[in-house]
């Protein structure tokens, strides 16, 4: 037994995985699995008790995670992105809308992976402008009416391929997006 667990933490190791990353993904597993519930998130309950998202959140400040990884890079940001936006309504707690709070996407602040960042520069500097990848838009929620539902798990580097589909797909099959071919643009729409 003693062997197996050795040879589990040399691989986790040899994947960009730290001790922290692995706390990291355990305990925002379990976050989003007890405050998730088809697509809707327990912002009253994790109004009343804090702790849990706060204590994940700084466990995130110290994570450090390299673009080498880039299936941990992946998931830790999008799993710090979506814990953030949670953080932000809870902290504007009760509000008709996230969007409706002035600088919540481009001038809030978070301490994350060793940075002060915003959510704005989550998704548009490390992930879409370093992989180009369009299926961040699926996985990344506002928060909002208007955006993709949040899954009640958190995104791993070994599941984040299939969770990227299933939520890219589950976007386009459900009509979440609509396209204006007149004016060039693709918008998402409510649910």
């Amino acid at each position: 037994m003693k062997k197996y667990f050795f040879i589990m933490f040399v691989l986790f190791a040899s994947e960009g995985f730290s001790q922290d990353m692995n706390k990291f993904f355990a305990k925002a597993d379990a976050f989003f699995k007890t405050n998730v519930s088809n697509g809707k998130v327990a912002y009253s309950k994790i109004n009343d008790n804090q702790e849990n998202l706060n204590s994940l959140l700084k466990l995130a400040e110290s994570v450090s995670v390299s673009k080498d990884y880039a299936n941990v890079y992946h998931a830790f940001w999008i799993n710090a992105y979506n814990l953030s936006v949670i953080k932000g309504i809870i902290d504007n707690y009760p509000t008709k809308s996230p969007l409706e709070n002035i600088g919540f996407i481009n001038k809030t602040k978070y301490r994350l992976g060793g940075m002060s960042i915003t959510l704005n520069d989550i998704e548009h500097k490390l992930l879409r402008a370093q992989f180009k990848d369009a299926r961040f838009h699926f996985v990344l929620v506002c928060g909002a009416i208007g955006c993709p539902p949040l899954i009640n798990e958190a995104y791993l580097p070994n599941t984040l391929e299939a969770q990227l589909e299933t939520q890219t797909k589950i976007a386009l099959n459900e009509n979440f997006i609509k396209v204006n071919t007149k004016k060039n643009v693709l918008k998402g729409q409510k649910f």
